[in-house]
This record gives C-alpha cells, structure tokens and sequence, in this order.
C-alpha cells in the first residue's frame, strides 16, 4: 500500500494523463441508460475500494474492467429485465460508469488533498458517507467536519441530493463550484483579439486567482490545499 505522501502524487499524475478531451467526446453524448439503477451494479462503492481503499490509481479503461468482472452476471440480469439489447445496453452503460468515474475520482482526489493538510488518517470516504451527502469526512482534534462538494451546472447543483435518514454528528461545510466546458478550459483565450473569454475570467477570478481550484494541462480541474487550510487554521486557533 501506498504511504499517504505517495499516494497523492500517484494520484495527481494519473489525473494529469486523462485523455480528458477524447473521453467526454466519446461517452459524454450517449445517454441510452438513464433509468435509475439498482444499487449492485453502481460503481460508486468500486470506486472507493479501489481509489480510496486500496490506492489503486488506474484509467478508466482498467477501472471499467474491473467492474465488469465484478458486477457482470448482475448487469446481464439488469439488461435482460430492462429489454434493451446487449450492444446497447453494454455502450450505454459504460458511457454512464465513465461519468459516474470522472465525477468521483475528483472528490476522491480532495479526499487525499484534506488528509495531506489534516494529516494521515483524518479522513474517512465509502459510499455510506456518500449516500448520506459527505463526501469529505475529516475527523481533526476532535472535531468532525463533514464536506459536501458538489458542481453547479447550468441547470443548478449537479450531485446525488440524498437525503440523510439521520442526523450525521459533525459541521457540515458545503463547497459549491462552477466550472466552464471543457473547450474553454483548454482554449481559453479569445479567437479575436487579447484577453479571455468571459466564462474563463469569471472561473479565474473566483476559483484559480483564489486558489481554490488548480486546472491541469489536460483540462482536469481539481481543488488545492486552501479548500482545507483555513478551517484547519481555525480549529488550531480555537484549541491553543
């Protein structure tokens, strides 16, 4: 197993490799499976075994097979019931699981940036905690400090939107970001002229000049240590 210093690196070199641009024009447009699906063939707790659990840090093309393996005599009972055909299914599905992977293995990130700020073994990540809208646990000093990030799209708040059955003991802190399409990301300077895009700028002078957010070459946007720094600083400060 990686030690926690390692394991962020790892981590980051993997989201810096991304083929991000490839991948969204891929899987992004195919939308055949949409309905809900039941909770044996998500890939929401797979990811926390394999990224945060075991730091296994892998492309999706390696992910995707392990998940097939594991869930695959599940997801041809589900393809069955549902009466699409294999080929369908099996486009629509993994288009769906490359979302459901872009998305997360963000958070997941955050995850080991917070526990290079708080230290080694603050942070708690599973699908439980997820369910129940903390993606971030830390436990520091303590103090519990439930994180709930979450990405605003046009239409509002893009995330799960669980309603917890009980009361999680802890401060909730919710993180609430936006980010342009990717071709800004990556063109982000006016066609004509000097300067950038207005969608940019505003990104800019909100996430990056704060330093908030950290944009990779690759168009991978991931949170710094300042998402975590100020809290910590407070909790310091209040226990001195």
């Amino acid at each position: 197993m990686l030690r926690m210093n390692n394991a962020l690196e790892h981590f980051t070199k993997l989201l810096c490799t991304v083929d991000l641009k490839a991948y969204r024009e891929k899987y992004m447009p195919i939308k055949i499976v949409e309905m809900n699906l039941p909770k044996n063939i998500q890939a929401i707790d797979l990811l926390y075994r394999v990224y945060w659990n075991g730091k296994h840090f892998i492309g999706f093309e390696e992910f995707y097979k392990i998940y097939e393996k594991e869930k695959g005599k599940e997801l041809r009972k589900f393809q069955k019931g549902s009466g699409m055909c294999p080929k369908c299914f099996g486009k629509g599905i993994k288009a769906r699981t490359y979302r459901t992977w872009a998305g997360l293995i963000t958070q997941i990130h955050a995850g080991y940036v917070a526990e290079r700020v708080f230290g080694p073994n603050t942070v708690r990540m599973s699908e439980q905690l997820d369910h129940q809208d903390v993606d971030i646990q830390v436990q520091y000093k303590g103090t519990i400090l439930n994180y709930d990030v979450k990405k605003i799209a046009n239409a509002g708040v893009m995330g799960r939107g669980h309603v917890p059955k009980r009361p999680i003991p802890g401060e909730k802190i919710s993180i609430r970001y936006e980010v342009p399409n990717l071709d800004i990301i990556l063109h982000p300077k006016k066609k004509r002229g000097n300067g950038f895009k207005k969608a940019f700028s505003d990104f800019a002078d909100k996430y990056l000049k704060t330093k908030m957010l950290h944009v990779f070459s690759n168009g991978f946007v991931v949170f710094t240590p300042n998402l975590f720094k100020t809290k910590k600083a407070e909790l310091d400060k209040s226990q001195k």
